[in-house]
């Protein structure tokens, strides 16, 4: 069927649909879902949102979700770390020592949520990079679902239907997992609204330039949200565009042009915007140049397992979902039995709807990269990888940190739009039918009811639990007091006890709320080894990490043989350390060990134990 039959078929339908009401009632009816209907539905998107964070707005600066505590502390450093740069009349620097002095970190390899923080400054400096990160996960749900609705609705469909999908992509299990700590992926606002540009310019429905300079924009800002979920984003429009371009190859020759234009136009804009920071990126100073190291492998049984964070789960779910190797904010795959079959029938009884064959399309290929590339276990049955669309993609350069479990996020987003256009068309069948002789509602239920009530019943296994909250880490005695009584210069690298890294993030969240020390050693980052691979928590170096292991372990009060004393003097001196902090007690084996070393401390204040080194 061509695209001028589907239109025709399309109208046919919403006049079908239109002939069941009286004139009057049908014009206030659409009056309504015109003007009030899409408030009302990003209202109740809104209202979802805030019962989902609820128990974090009761205090909004002391709380925090629980799942995730060292993801929350990074990205409150970020939100921090943002906020300072704009409070001094400037954007941050995308090189920054405040983390893992003197060496510092490229904020363009990390998950550094540049924009977000930048607009949220205000927010952060008055109140607390820890409501800036409540209402970031707010807004991350109501704006994800309210941005599927406006291009579901932009696509042609209904405002029930639109309303659905923009629900089952924003409250999507993936987000909400996410929202344990990944603020980065959490915040998908404009992934929709990038694929429907890129839709636009390949269907020809829009205008070459103003559509390539309005993509542009949003890879721009997206670019400064998360690189990663860019990278998805972009995935996603491929598969979209391959689809559309197979459905419809006579149409390729005269939208080639109009297409071709955007893109360039988008190119530019992104280049003029993010020019300087990409050069940063993989030119600038600790430039990564990341290689696969192996093939990640997903599980089937990640789609059809509820966790403990949603509504409808058993005791054995849960354990099942917790024992996997991935962490609660890595549990993103999950869609459940109910609405798979949904989609699956869907997607075959309206394939010749170009909407919903393109999206049915993305969503099965998003859904089996999310398998990863190695060679898949089925029972007894064992699916060789190189069958997997992302065993031949995982090795392509940009791509070697991508986690491919992640693509649900997107694919979650197409399965949204399957229902919504599929739902449609049920509910214009349906009415069709209706007009024809001898029919009867079944036991007097309305069969777009009907049609509705399966469409809710496979999305309801997706509803969310409230995030259960807790409180940061406390700011310990005698913390402000000590760096105010060493007056440090701020570029002066400060070796903090616990040494910070991925495992232990306390020291951040002191950071954070104190905005003490300016420049610390060691902290949760990404940065290349000496052979540029991308590499985690400790220093890179061998004799650095050893050191910084031991020290934690010494602060830990666990026995353990380590460096000789000179070996970590060595070290620590290689950090250009002008100051050590520890938070200890005055008798721990820590503080016999840098007495030792360094001598006397200098201060004693409250929990924190300090000495200084070299001004």
């Amino acid at each position: 069927m061509n695209a001028e039959a589907e239109e025709t078929e399309g109208a046919a339908a919403d006049v079908a649909v239109a002939s069941t009401d009286s004139p009057s009632a049908s014009t206030g009816r659409r009056k309504l879902r015109t003007v009030a209907g899409p408030w009302l539905v990003v209202g109740c998107y809104l209202i979802g949102a805030v019962a989902l964070t609820v128990r974090l707005w009761a205090d909004p600066a002391g709380r925090a979700q629980l799942g995730d505590v060292r993801d929350v502390d990074l990205f409150a450093w970020f939100m921090r770390y943002a906020a300072t740069a704009v409070a001094h009349g400037h954007l941050p620097a995308l090189v920054t020592a405040g983390m893992n002095a003197p060496q510092g970190i490229n904020l363009m390899w990390n998950t550094s949520f540049l924009l977000p923080g930048v607009l949220l400054a205000p927010v952060t400096l008055l109140f607390g990079a820890q409501v800036s990160l409540t209402l970031v996960l707010t807004l991350g749900f109501a704006g994800s679902a309210a941005s599927l609705f406006w291009v579901l609705r932009r696509s042609g469909a209904s405002l029930g239907a639109a309303a659905l999908g923009g629900a089952v992509y924003g409250f999507s299990p993936a987000l909400v997992a996410s929202g344990a700590g990944h603020y980065h992926l959490q915040f998908a606002v404009l992934p929709p609204l990038i694929i429907d540009a890129v839709a636009r310019l390949v269907t020809g429905r829009g205008r070459g330039l103003r559509v390539g300079a309005w993509l542009g924009l949003l890879c721009a800002a997206q670019l400064f949200i998360s690189e990663e979920l860019l990278v998805y984003t972009v995935l996603a429009s491929l598969i979209l565009t391959a689809t559309v371009a197979v459905s419809r190859p006579r149409a390729v020759p005269r939208r080639v042009r109009t297409a071709v234009t955007g893109l360039a136009t988008a190119a530019a804009v992104v280049l003029i915007v993010d020019g300087y920071a990409l050069w940063v990126q993989f030119a600038g100073p600790l430039a990564e140049h990341s290689k696969l190291t192996v093939s990640q492998v997903g599980n089937l049984s990640w789609f059809v397992t509820p966790s403990a964070s949603l509504l409808f789960h058993t005791r054995a779910s849960a354990a099942e979902a917790a024992a996997t190797q991935q962490l609660l904010a890595e549990y993103v795959n999950y869609l459940g039995w109910p609405l798979i079959a949904v989609l699956v029938i869907a997607a075959a009884l309206c394939w010749r709807d170009l909407r919903v064959r393109a999206a049915a399309v993305t969503w099965a290929v998003l859904e089996l990269c999310a398998l990863g590339g190695g060679n898949l276990s089925v029972g007894d049955v064992s699916w060789p990888g190189r069958l997997l669309p992302w065993h031949w993609l995982e090795g392509l350069p940009g791509l070697a940190q991508v986690l491919p479990w992640r693509f649900s996020l997107l694919a979650d987003g197409a399965a949204a739009a399957v229902l919504a256009f599929s739902l449609d068309r049920a509910w214009a069948a349906v009415s069709r039918a209706q007009g024809r002789p001898g029919w009867r509602d079944w036991r007097g239920w309305s069969p777009r009811a009907a049609v509705a009530a399966v469409a809710l019943l496979a999305v309801l296994p997706l509803v969310p639990m409230p995030y259960q909250a807790g409180s940061p880490a406390a700011v310990p005695a005698g913390w402000q007091a000590t760096f105010t009584s060493l007056r440090l210069p701020a570029d002066a690298p400060v070796l903090v006890l616990p040494l910070p890294y991925g495992g232990q993030t306390q020291v951040l969240r002191w950071q954070v709320d104190t905005g003490y020390p300016s420049s610390m050693i060691g902290g949760y980052f990404l940065e290349p080894s000496a052979s540029g691979q991308a590499t985690f928590f400790y220093p890179a170096h061998d004799e650095q990490s050893d050191v910084a292991r031991y020290l934690n372990a010494i602060w830990q009060r666990r026995n353990l043989r380590g460096p000789s004393d000179a070996e970590v003097r060595a070290v620590i001196d290689s950090w250009r350390t002008a100051a050590i902090v520890a938070v200890t007690g005055p008798r721990s084996p820590l503080v016999r060990l840098l007495t030792r070393l360094f001598g006397k401390p200098a201060l004693h204040t409250g929990a924190v134990i300090s000495w200084r080194l070299r001004r």
